[in-house]
């Protein structure tokens, strides 16, 4: 089973996060960040991972420094469980419709990082969240995870749709972009690695 643990200690924040590729059986999630936790619920269970995820962050300041972490984690034990990445389909993209939101996520799992996002957020917070930190969390994924990853808000009004969409968009291709294919044979890439 494809799998790994990660654990992170700062000033900042403590985090201890599990994730399995192979078995979506147990999702538990608790970083302190209602809506936050919402979304990697949306994002695990869409992405058929499981996710056992425990923070203890500066919520006192605000929810930067435990999304930004949090991001940095799970990018690193996607990373770890992908392993050598032999028979990976690589690709993956969705289109998620939330009610009157449309979200985008195309990625590939390349080994060389980069995010490309485009969204806007009629409003600052949904609780305790701060919404400019989705951008955050998405760049903080795809530079550890080692996965180049484009994500777009096409349309929406309600704020709350237009970042559930992006994130089980991003679960659904990731879904996509793990499964092993059995006629892939090596890696899939004409160079004959992925990093």
């Amino acid at each position: 089973m494809r799998s790994a643990s990660n654990q992170r200690e700062t000033k900042e924040t403590k985090i201890e996060l599990e994730c399995r590729l192979d078995d979506p059986s147990t999702v538990e999630i608790e970083t302190g960040v209602g809506f936050f936790d919402h979304m990697l619920d949306a994002f695990a269970r869409h992405g058929r991972i499981g996710l056992t995820l425990k923070v203890n962050g500066d919520l006192h300041i605000d929810s930067h420094h435990t999304v930004e972490d949090v991001g940095i984690v799970l990018g690193k034990a996607v990373r770890e469980a992908l392993g050598d990445k032999v028979g990976i389909v690589r690709y993956g993209s969705s289109y998620v419709p939330m009610d009157e939101a449309l979200g985008f996520v195309a990625l590939d799992i390349s080994g060389r990082p980069y995010l490309h996002f485009e969204g806007e957020f009629g409003v600052q917070s949904l609780g305790n969240f701060d919404t400019e930190l989705v951008k955050e969390f998405f760049r903080a994924f795809a530079f550890n995870s080692g996965i180049t990853l484009h994500a777009r808000v096409l349309y929406g009004e309600n704020t709350h749709h237009k970042i559930e969409a992006l994130f089980k968009a991003l679960g659904r291709s990731l879904a996509e972009a793990v499964r092993i294919d059995p006629n892939i044979k090596g890696v899939n890439s004409t160079k004959g690695l992925l990093e």
